[in-house]
């Protein structure tokens, strides 16, 4: 199983908390990390400050050479579909076709209000604008061709998060993995119903590969407000504990996990060496082997 962190805080207090992004990017592929992710907020929410995910990973991307760069998850229906299929082609590009696309259709209501798009039609409007994208990617248009051609044959792979019947539908019908979160069990049913799925798609589901996000917090670092669901290896977490829930997540069908550290900035070097010393030569969760997803 391959493992990657979010390289800033989950929930910042201020602003300052968002420094030293570059540097825990850089540790973490020092580490042995298989990549970071960005997730995507146009206004102040809860979570605090937000850096915008394309930006963001553009500077990871230039402050690092090996990992990879993964957005979890950009809200698609917010962007012009041209527009984004320039951008992360370029990102996909300029990275050395290290960029993932994440994608997820929201949920904040006054972010849609803000930007001028129907929250209701925020379903219809992402499975339109994946489509419009893989097609300028693959450069299937003979009238437009977007700015930059994508280093990736076929554009960078796509990750489709959500848990409805609808979502695990785009996923099939545009993602190379599903994306989301949950214990073993649950994500074993979201591989039975994706393969319910399948057949009416016309899709081997075997080819799509489930990604999960997860909550961490090391033995001995102290948490930062309140996570909504349990943290991988319960709430006191060994090195064992969290192996064997990873191991879990993998008999399930989870490739790959991103992991949530809702801990003080100062405290990440120490929880990431923890993950990389305790858990990850338990996983063969080293990033150096090439990959698609």
């Amino acid at each position: 199983m391959r493992l990657g962190i979010a390289p800033h805080r989950l929930w910042p207090d201020r602003d300052g908390d968002l420094e030293g992004v570059l540097e825990t990017a850089r540790t973490a592929e020092r580490l042995g990390f298989d990549h970071v992710i960005a997730g995507s907020h146009v206004l102040r929410t809860g979570l605090g400050a937000t850096l915008d995910p394309i930006v963001l990973l553009s500077a990871v991307a230039g402050a690092t050479s090996r990992i990879r760069i993964a957005t979890s998850v950009l809200i698609a229906p917010l962007y012009q579909p041209v527009i984004l299929a320039h951008q992360t082609a370029s990102l996909d590009f300029l990275s050395g076709g290290r960029f993932v696309l994440g994608v997820g259709t929201g949920w904040d209501a006054a972010e849609f209000s803000a930007v001028g798009v129907p929250f209701g039609q925020r379903g219809r409007r992402t499975d339109e604008n994946l489509a419009t994208m893989k097609a300028l990617w693959q450069e299937e248009f003979t009238e437009a061709r977007i700015g930059v051609s994508p280093l990736t044959p076929g554009g960078p792979p796509v990750w489709v998060g959500g848990d409805s019947d609808a979502a695990l539908r785009r996923a099939l019908c545009f993602g190379d993995a599903w994306h989301g979160s949950g214990n073993p069990a649950a994500m074993a049913g979201v591989r039975r119903r994706i393969a319910d799925l399948a057949e009416s798609i016309g899709r081997d589901p075997a080819t799509l590969a489930l990604t999960s996000v997860a909550f961490l917090v090391p033995p001995g670092v102290r948490q930062i407000g309140r996570v909504p669901v349990s943290p991988l290896g319960g709430t006191r977490p060994s090195a064992g504990s969290v192996v064997e829930e990873l191991g879990q997540l993998k008999a399930a069908g989870v490739t790959t996990c991103s992991l949530w550290l809702p801990v003080s900035a100062a405290a990440l070097p120490d929880a990431l060496a923890w993950i990389a010393e305790q858990v990850m030569p338990s996983l063969d969760a080293g990033s150096s082997r090439p990959s698609p997803l």
